[in-house]
């Protein structure tokens, strides 16, 4: 037998509806705030995610999957929906249709990492991307978004933690700051954070290896060096999101592990999966679409994975609703009533009414046994009488109630009580 690769998982049927109710939410989130879907390829040009995600990131150094196609090219399935979506952007020419753009996907990511609770090798993101704004409003409409997301799916036990991780100018001081703090530990931090020094300090902060843990968590903070426009921008998101009734706290250790970022960053945090608890997240990121060769244009947007909400709502005893089941579910006794009710079947569905007969051949008993598997709301046996008459008795299984109606108005029989 050929098993699954691991870090992957199949969605059996019995937890499809599920999948559905989360993506439902989401798509009912976006349309609250008019923002429309987009498509991305599952591949992108390996450059796009060196450029856009950054070269010092773990993901771009050892997580994603990169491969030469058959032409020699360097591809990569996407380890993220923000970078695609920013080249949609640029190569689409959107930068000159009315502004904000506000774009949502759900989509499938890959990245080579330690399967861990709700995280996979093959994952898939819900992601909200508004680009055009540079206001502080554009960041609590997107922090906005994401708490009206988690509550439209029942989740309430997230923590929202905030930070400003300032732009190139007080970065450039920060990192100075930083450089100074961590050259006296760099005998004791690993091969990764020694490399990051001189590139990137501020990626040594995201480190996840003990030991550099622990000396990242007594460096400068980067909210003390922001200069006085990052500060103001961060008080006004703070006074927004103080308006609209949104609890957060202020985190200065978030600094988010994609290169792009700058000023806001923020997390929706729980305790409920385990030790890596972000659920949600998501920031602003200016400099992006200059990065990738576009026009500057400011953005800002969040990413949730689907996995991770599926299991922090089943390990929190939120309510999904019910899995869909046939309204009616047609028995036949032979090959001649067996062909009636199939035909019948075929009536109902056309009508929009979820119907379902014998595709088994199974006796009677069998199939009557069957329909009360599927959770079907009423249950109906074509014999010969039945066939004669040109009408059925039909059981309302919660009460085992009957009524007979005849072939040609059971549609309106079972659209009556609800049945569709």
């Amino acid at each position: 037998m050929i098993s699954i690769p691991k870090g992957t998982k199949d969605v059996l049927p019995s937890q499809a509806y599920k999948w559905h109710y989360i993506e439902d939410c989401a798509r009912r989130t976006a349309e609250q705030f008019n923002i429309f879907e987009v498509r991305t390829p599952v591949f992108e040009h390996t450059e796009l995610f060196a450029r856009g995600v950054g070269d010092t990131t773990d993901i771009v150094n050892k997580e994603m999957y990169t491969f030469l196609d058959k032409g020699g090219r360097s591809v990569t399935l996407k380890p993220e929906g923000t970078a695609g979506v920013a080249r949609m952007f640029i190569e689409n020419g959107l930068a000159s249709s009315p502004l904000p753009m506000k774009a949502f996907y759900i989509t499938p990511c890959f990245r080579y990492e330690r399967p861990q609770a709700g995280r996979l090798r093959q994952f898939h993101q819900f992601g909200v991307e508004i680009y055009g704004s540079a206001a502080p409003a554009a960041d609590a409409e997107a922090i906005c978004a994401a708490s009206t997301f988690l509550k439209k799916l029942g989740i309430t036990n997230t923590e929202l933690a905030i930070n400003s991780i300032g732009c190139k100018s007080c970065r450039a001081q920060y990192n100075a700051a930083l450089r100074e703090y961590f050259r006296p530990h760099l005998a004791e931090m690993c091969p990764t954070c020694n490399e990051r020094f001189n590139k990137n300090p501020l990626r040594m902060l995201d480190c996840k290896e003990e030991a550099c843990k622990k000396i990242a968590s007594g460096a400068p903070k980067i909210i003390d060096y922001l200069c006085p426009d990052c500060a103001a921008h961060f008080e006004a998101v703070k006074a927004m999101l103080d308006a609209q009734g949104i609890d957060y706290i202020v985190d200065p250790g978030i600094v988010r592990g994609l290169d792009y970022y700058t000023r806001t960053v923020f997390e929706f945090v729980s305790t409920a999966i385990g030790a890596q608890g972000t659920v949600c997240a998501g920031g602003r990121y200016d400099g992006l679409i200059a990065e990738l060769g576009g026009p500057s244009t400011p953005a800002v947007g969040f990413a949730a994975g689907l996995e991770r909400l599926l299991l922090l709502m089943e390990n929190t005893g939120v309510a999904f609703p019910a899995p869909p089941v046939p309204a009616i579910y047609l028995a036949g006794m032979d090959s001649q009533t067996r062909a009636k009710a199939f035909a019948l079947t075929g009536e109902l569905r056309e009508a929009g009414v979820p119907a379902e007969c014998d595709l088994m051949e199974r006796s009677l008993k069998a199939q009557l046994k069957y329909a009360d598997k599927s959770g079907a709301k009423y249950v109906a046996v074509i014999g010969s009488d039945e066939l004669a008459e040109g009408a059925v008795n039909v059981k309302k299984m919660s009460d085992g109630s009957t009524d007979k109606v005849p072939f040609e108005g059971l549609i309106n029989y079972i659209t009556s009580q609800g049945g569709n």
